[in-house]
């Protein structure tokens, strides 16, 4: 026999359900981090614009940590500065991000020692960057109570690091870097470069005399020209491939 629909419990659940999800919305507005309302943090530098999403991930040192302007913080990132926190790291910043940073969800960038991110730098999410790697010098020692080498990270402006890269110690990368997602640095990278692989190598780079090499295999997108209106897009999206060839072909006429 089919069960009998109770209408008002599946009204009340409907009722609970949306109080939830209003409640967690207000939770997300109210906790966010900001130059304005930073809560209980109080970071060595923040500027205007920029925004930790709540729920926040593990945050300490936050007196040396320096973030630049119109950055977007994903829930769940990690930003530490120091081995743990209420240490007194000195008077210069250990972790410096400039503007119009993003990090993805769930990343993690660790400073034990000197870490910079250049200007507009957008990581995918589960992106871990650190300062500090284990040693194993000590064949009698467990290697987690051995102490860490640690050496600074520098990554420059215009870089677009992938989902899951992990950028270790003394890695440098220069501008406008494309690490393939799951690709682990470490070293030099030059700029203009795309790297992949663990460990990540150069897979394409651009250089003025020889442009990309190897070459892409897909042309430039097109940006879209000035005075285009949503209206006119949105019509273009509505054409067949046979309107466009004929707009095509009236193009190469006229």
């Amino acid at each position: 026999m089919p069960r009998s629909k109770n209408t008002f419990s599946s009204w009340r659940r409907g009722l609970a359900q949306r109080a939830v999800h209003a409640g967690w919305a207000w939770a997300q507005r109210r906790g966010a981090v900001t130059a304005e309302q930073p809560g209980r943090f109080r970071f060595g530098a923040m500027g205007v614009g920029t925004r930790l999403a709540f729920p926040l991930g593990t945050v300490f040192g936050e007196p040396w940590i320096h973030l630049g302007a119109h950055c977007i913080i994903g829930e769940q990132v990690t930003l530490t500065a120091g081995l743990m926190p209420d240490l007194d790291l000195g008077p210069d910043p250990i972790l410096r991000i400039g503007d119009g940073v993003v990090l993805g969800r769930g990343s993690h960038v660790i400073a034990d020692t000197e870490v910079t991110i250049g200007s507009d730098c957008y990581f995918g999410p589960y992106v871990y960057v650190t300062s500090t790697n284990h040693s194993y010098d000590d064949p009698h020692q467990p290697i987690g109570k051995q102490w860490p080498r640690m050496e600074p990270v520098g990554i420059g402006p215009g870089c677009w690091i992938g989902t899951g890269a992990v950028i270790l110690p003394g890695a440098r990368i220069g501008r406008n870097v494309v690490v393939a997602a799951g690709a682990v640095v470490r070293g030099a990278v030059p700029d203009h470069a795309v790297v992949a692989g663990a460990p990540a190598r150069v897979v394409r780079r651009w250089t003025p005399d020889a442009g990309w090499q190897p070459p892409l295999r897909t042309p430039a997108p097109v940006p879209i020209p000035d005075g285009v209106t949503p209206e006119q897009l949105q019509a273009l999206s509505q054409l067949n491939e046979g309107d466009i060839a004929r707009l095509a072909e009236l193009e190469a006429e006229s």
